[in-house]
Order: C-alpha cells, then structure tokens, then sequence
C-alpha cells in the first residue's frame, strides 16, 4: 500500500493564509506551476485510484499533475469545515478569540479535527482493505488530520504534520506498521 498525498497548488486565499474550506478558490499562475512540478514528481507512479476533494483547487491539481482524466471526486478529502472563521486568518481569529487553537477548539459552525478524523477513517479502510496505490488531491488541515489518523495518532497530532502548497507525501506500510516515507516534498519549481 502506498499513499500519495498532494496538497493542492497555491491560491490567492492560501497565499494570504486564510482558512480555505467551503470558498471555491481558484489556484493562482504559481499553484498552476505547482501542479505541473507535481506531475513530473509522480510520473511513473503506478496508481490504482486517483482521488480528489470537490474543491476545484484539488481538481485542477490534479488535471495539471496529468490526473485529470482518471481522478474521481470524494467528499471525504474536503477540507475541514472552518465555519463562522472561513475566510479569516488566525490572527484575525485570535483578535476576536484570544488563544484559539484550531486543533483544540475546532470552528464554531465548522469542524473540529475529530470530525474531519471520523470523514476520512472509511477512506482510509478501503484503501488500506485493498492495498492500493492511491494519490489523494487535497487541502492543508485535511491532509494532515488524514495523515495522523492513518499513523494511529490522535487527530489533533496533525498540528506537527505542516504541509506546503503544491507538497507530495508519501505514507506506506513498513512490516504492517503505517509510516510515513516522504514528507512535505515540493515539485521542481
């Protein structure tokens, strides 16, 4: 079993590190390079599923990375729900509510990193079930709550896991242990 996790390319929106969940950014001319440095990073990956969230960010990765045609959408790699802090960034958060921490306090009217854990642990046994090689196109907190999930950590673990934009991981299974083989690796910019 191997696990590709692709975070999409870069928005106007992450660039200006707002929390990016339900909003439908698009991916600016970097994130669009981003994607292509992807594709020459996973030519010659085997995949038996390709899977991306709804967003159009993801989707658009995963056309550029050269997955365009087989990738399938799932609304488990959405990324997490940030509620009533959509759009804002976490000094603007922490303005309004001083010591938020996104993995300990979740989004009121969004998600917390459990819910996001609970979404995607399905995911992850069907893939797992069928030892796959699967590339996941997907977001920030999303991918990193899927990430600990997968290692067996408790959900809110994924605030160690940063992830850049444009980034390719690798999650495996060493003597049926989850481990992770690569990490935040980005394309040839």
């Amino acid at each position: 079993m191997r696990l590709y996790l692709v975070r999409h390319g870069q928005t106007e929106w992450t660039r200006s590190r707002r929390h990016t969940g339900r909003t439908d950014v698009a991916l600016t001319r970097v994130g669009e390079d981003q994607a292509r440095a992807l594709g020459m990073e996973l030519a010659g990956v085997e995949a038996d599923r390709a899977l991306a969230s709804p967003m159009a960010r993801a989707v658009d990765t995963a056309r550029l990375a050269g997955f365009g045609a087989r990738v399938q959408r799932t609304d488990a790699l959405r990324e997490m729900d940030y509620g009533e802090y959509e759009g804002l960034t976490t000094p603007e958060i922490r303005a309004q509510r001083p010591g938020w921490d996104l993995f300990r306090d979740g989004c009121p009217g969004g998600e917390t990193v459990a819910d996001v854990a609970e979404r995607v642990r399905p995911l992850l046994a069907a893939i797992t079930d069928a030892d796959e090689t699967v590339v996941l196109f997907g977001h920030g907190h999303g991918l990193r709550v899927l990430a600990a999930t997968f290692l067996g950590l408790e959900p809110a673990a994924a605030r160690h896991l940063f992830l850049d934009t444009g980034s390719l991981s690798l999650l495996v299974r060493e003597h049926d242990w989850p481990a992770i083989l690569h990490w935040n690796q980005v394309g040839r910019r």
